[in-house]
């Protein structure tokens, strides 16, 4: 047989070929093709982080299968010896009958071992190439692909394939690329095809793509290898203790998870399981995440661990997904004003192989994924600036196309992050984590050291609730490790006392006589750095970096040394390029000193404030006007710490702040001594409301604790204590209520009285716990409930009669509307009940409960209840039918002496027929309903509604301009008498979907459906 035209100029034969990518494959690529719809390709594409114009170019595909295949096949997520890629994502996703299926096909097709994880290959070659071969499919018109199939001597029931399919010019891309027509590195075949069909032109055009895809290939693979090298550096020399400089780790050896949150609506946040979920459970539109938390919670420790996965291809990690990272500390970036900028001055080398314009066509090419890391924006010294190159960034009027993750304190949110923005909230360390890390990055296998550290925060609860930190964690056990006695800790400032103590033994053991009073000269006087600090972060705008000669110049050599030494001071060089010079002429080097962490720079500035508040009366009122106690709480806290005169004024102008109760608490307990002062400051904090809420951290319930427990001993009266959706449970054994983080409240003699706020329904038990802990409390004579609903009533002889005897109070909502009766076990209304009660969506929770109280009370005493209205408020019903649900959570019970209902749903809501059946139940238990009303939703139609309802009329109304139905002998019927058939509801339907379009809930319908 002649030669097939297929040779022509091959760089290796079809054989060959065929080994690289086998004929199986292919059979599992066709296989997969067919069950990819639109929704789960759109869903694969988010996950896998596409950029937005290949996700539009999927979505407006002829044949958005098979291209999504190719894509896959480009970005590594699929491969002949590993797909998991592809089926985490389809896990992820929730498709898991898919991934039954793919996983099945992978067995029956593939060379692939079931019991060995396959780490995916990340090749920025089949990246480039899966573009050039979209690009070739949209070259390829019908009478060039049929010529080319005849060229190439391709079966024709391999032609009929391609010419009757969705998208015959992708399929036959896939085609020559598994006969190895086309290959990453050599497309020659194709282009001698081209060129004997005389068709010069699409040859030319094609051999233009390919050599664009070489010369990406080229150029992304040069920076991508200088990014690595840089980011190595800044990863691989993690130093857990400042002073011991001989132990540098690698960001993986010493990085363990700490506990996550992700904001799942507007003051909503659930917990996320592991960082690799980040991207996975981003609600907002937006593409930039903000991972936030409180000092020293490990947000740049995380940060650097996302740049190792990235580096590493690490294969469980979706953070190897992007095909170019960019990590920026933001402490760095004072002064630079565009991104490239920043890029060039920290991220290249001097040697780079690379131009600007090149880097800059990699940056702006939609195509590429790109993740950029912006960390420490709490440092970012330009924060003041609104057109920065940052600020731009994250108000998406730049590089809308790339994915943004920044790292900052909570108090510290960018105003550019709004609602669309993800957010993620780090919690730190609890005691699984702090055990992981000593084994991980401490004392290895050595059991009984580990056992050793772990009991110094076992036996010390407040040095255990310090070190939810995990930078004080990881401080402390390091410390631990190398010092056989342990300091016995009372309080954060006792704590970094503490360590900054370590930290200059360590350097003076190392010397002796005249040296070593030198050096404690400099411990015990270092009032030139506390000023330092102090202006740098209370000035107009932060300062977190200055130039080594400047410092020395200002400290002194010696002191310079001795900080740099024992690690509190941290140098770091850093090449300076000047603007507009070419490059090799551009480069300076300079050394930037800051401190080892910013909370070492808060503590030297509270040094300074603690020092001249009470004598200073200017200072201090111009740094309370200039700095938000919550973007540098550990400035107050500690100067509260280090003299108690400073914390009464301090404590005294926090109270007046936002939230002013929390921090208050913080700051009275730094004070280890029971001082007048002392004591003075806490009657001054408990003479207002305190507070005990489910989302406050760890620490700051114990120290509330700590608190309320001195204020008994002292017999200092507590005018309120709010327990606030924090309550497990009360433990009879330790007549103390134990809260939903573990730790216990006993009962606190001189609160007068006690608000309980909770959610949905109380039980019976519940209540008696609340009322078991007033009668630990011996001068409480009041209980409020708030946001819940109070049982209607609780057997007498299951109250404590000493609760009657002191005649406490139980009010079960603000308004007082509803009180509890201790005598006889009842709710009672203290106010009539209007003849029409509405329950809004606009309504508090506190409000609806306060409401639905008084109407099962009303109910309980048999008092005609004339209507209810429900506004935008149902959200379910039992199918027993003995409550309403509501989106509050709240239930409305069945009230039997209720005559008429009115439920107008959320806008555009249709009706389940569970949901139905469930509302016409309740109507059951209702005894004396005489009429249900029914507005503004779409109702299911029902072959045969139900007609022993017991209720003189249902009535419906769907939308505005079509009329009532009512609901006669099982059939929906007009005011004439007209019986709605089925295509009439047909039609309804249509036009209430029509009509309410705009609606949340119709969007939803929508959505779900795709």
């Amino acid at each position: 047989m002649a030669d097939s035209p297929s040779t022509h100029g091959a760089t290796g034969s079809e054989g060959q070929q065929r080994k690289s990518t086998p004929p199986a494959f292919w059979r599992f690529k066709i296989a997969l093709s067919t069950i990819l719809t639109i929704k789960v390709i759109l869903e694969l594409a988010v996950t896998f982080g596409y950029p937005n114009a290949l996700v539009d170019e999927l979505q407006g595909a002829s044949d958005s299968a098979l291209l999504m295949v190719m894509v896959m096949e480009g970005r590594g997520q699929i491969h002949p010896t590993d797909i998991s890629p592809l089926l985490g994502a389809l896990e992820d996703t929730g498709h898991h009958g898919i991934a039954t299926d793919v996983r099945a096909w992978s067995l029956e097709y593939l060379d692939i071992n079931p019991g060995k994880e396959q780490k995916p290959k990340k090749s920025l070659q089949l990246s480039s190439f899966g573009r050039f071969k979209i690009a070739l499919s949209t070259a390829l018109r019908e009478q060039t692909i049929q010529n080319l199939g005849a060229l190439f001597e391709y079966p024709r029931a391999l032609m009929d394939e391609i010419r009757n399919a969705k998208n015959s010019a992708l399929l036959m891309t896939m085609h020559m690329e598994e006969r190895g027509q086309i290959q990453p590195a050599d497309i020659s075949p194709l282009l001698t095809a081209l060129k004997d069909l005389r068709l010069h032109g699409v040859a030319s055009d094609v051999e233009d793509q390919f050599n664009e895809h070489l010369r990406i290939t080229g150029k992304m693979a040069a920076f991508i290898e200088e990014l690595k090298e840089t980011c190595h550096t800044l990863y691989d020399k993690i130093q857990p203790i400042p002073y011991i400089k001989e132990k540098l780790y690698s960001v993986d050896k010493v990085f363990i998870e700490v506990g996550m949150e992700h904001c799942d609506s507007p003051g909503s946040w659930k917990t996320l399981s592991s960082y690799r979920g980040i991207f996975s459970v981003a609600k907002g539109t937006s593409r930039i995440q903000v991972i936030e938390g409180e000092p020293g919670y490990g947000k740049s420790t995380l940060a650097l661990q996302l740049v190792y996965d990235w580096c590493n291809e690490v294969s469980h990690s979706p953070f190897c997904k992007p095909d170019i990272l960019i990590f920026l500390n933001l402490r760095h970036l004072g002064g630079i004003t565009s991104f490239m900028e920043a890029i060039e001055q920290f991220l290249l080398p001097q040697d780079s192989v690379l131009e600007r314009q090149d880097v800059e066509q990699l940056i702006n090419n939609k195509n590429v994924n790109i993740l950029v890391i912006f960390d420490a924006y709490d440092e970012y010294p330009d924060q003041h600036i609104e057109d920065s190159f940052v600020a731009k960034i994250l108000e998406e009027q730049i590089l809308r196309h790339v994915d943004v993750l920044l790292t900052t304190r909570s108090s510290c949110i960018p105003p550019a992050c709004g609602p669309r923005t993800g957010r993620i909230r780090l919690t730190g360390f609890d005691e699984g984590a702090r055990e992981q890390y000593v084994r991980k990055a401490v004392t290895g296998d050595d059991e009984a050291e580990v056992q050793r550290i772990l009991e110094q925060f076992n036996t010390n609860p407040i040095l255990r609730d310090i070190c939810q930190a995990p930078l004080f964690s990881v401080m402390y056990a390091h410390v631990a490790h190398e010092e056989e006695e342990f300091h016995n800790v009372r309080s954060v400032t006792g704590f970094f006392e503490y360590m900054i103590d370590c930290f200059h033994s360590h350097a003076q053991n190392k010397v002796s006589g005249g040296k070593r009073e030198q050096l404690q000269m400099f411990a015990d006087n270092h009032r030139k750095l506390d000023k330092l600090a102090f202006y740098s972060l209370t000035g107009a705008h932060q300062q977190l970096l200055w130039d080594k000669k400047v410092l020395i110049k200002k400290f002194g050599a010696e002191f310079y040394r001795l900080y740099t030494d024992i690690g509190i001071l941290v140098e770091e060089e850093v090449i300076k390029r000047s603007r507009g010079a070419k490059r090799a002429q551009s480069i300076q080097y300079q050394t930037e000193v800051h401190f080892y962490h910013k909370l070492f720079c808060e503590w030297f500035a509270a040094c300074h404030l603690a020092k001249r508040v009470t004598s200073f009366q200017a200072l201090f009122r111009n740094f309370c006007r200039r700095v938000n106690p919550y973007d540098l709480q550990f400035v107050y806290r500690f100067a509260c710490g280090i003299n108690p005169a400073a914390a009464k004024k301090i404590i005294n102008l926090v109270q007046k702040k936002p939230d002013g109760d929390k921090f208050a608490v913080l700051c009275a307990l730094e004070q280890e001594e029971n001082t007048e002062d002392v004591l003075s400051t806490i009657r001054d904090i408990v003479s207002r409301d305190v507070y005990i809420r489910e989302n406050d951290t760890r620490l700051l319930q114990r120290t509330t604790v700590q608190l309320l427990e001195l204020a008994s001993q002292k017999e200092i009266p507590v005018t309120c204590l709010t327990l606030d959706r924090c309550i497990d449970k009360f433990d009879v054994t330790t007549s103390s209520m134990v809260l939903t983080s573990g730790l216990s409240l006993p009962g606190v003699s001189s609160v007068m009285k006690l608000k309980v706020t909770e959610s949905g329904n109380m039980s019976e038990d519940r209540c008696l716990q609340v009322l078991a802990f007033v009668k630990e409390c011996r001068d409480m004579n009041e209980v409020s409930f708030s946001g819940c609903v109070l049982p209607v009533s609780i057997p007498t002889e299951r109250i404590d009669h000493s609760l009657i005897t002191r005649n406490v109070k139980v009010s079960c909502c603000s308004d007082n509307k509803v009180e509890f009766n201790l005598r006889s076990g009842k709710l009672e209304n203290k106010t009539e009940l209007p003849d029409d009660v509405c329950i809004r969506s606009k309504d508090t929770v506190a409000e609806q409960a306060s409401t639905i109280m008084q109407l099962t009370v009303a109910s309980a005493d048999n008092i005609p209840i004339t209507m209810v209205r429900l506004y935008g408020l149902f959200s379910s019903a039992g199918a027993d039918g003995l409550s309403l649900v509501l989106h509050s959570g709240l239930c409305l019970p069945r009230l039997s002496s209720l005559q008429e209902l009115w439920i107008r749903t959320e806008i555009g809501k249709e009706v389940t027929v569970d949901e139905w059946t469930g509302i016409l139940n309740y109507t059951k238990h209702c005894q004396l309903l005489k009429v249900l009303d029914m507005f503004y939703c779409l109702l299911p139609w029902l072959d045969n509604n139900p007609t022993n309802l017991g209720i003189d009329e249902v009535v419906w109304n769907p939308v505005c301009d079509v009329g009532v139905y009512i609901l006669q002998s099982g059939r929906w019927q007009d005011r004439a008498g007209q019986v709605l058939t089925r295509e009439a509801y047909d039609h309804l339907v249509k036009k209430f979907r029509e009509e309410n379009s705009n609606d949340d809930w119709q969007k939803q319908r929508r959505a779900n459906r795709e």
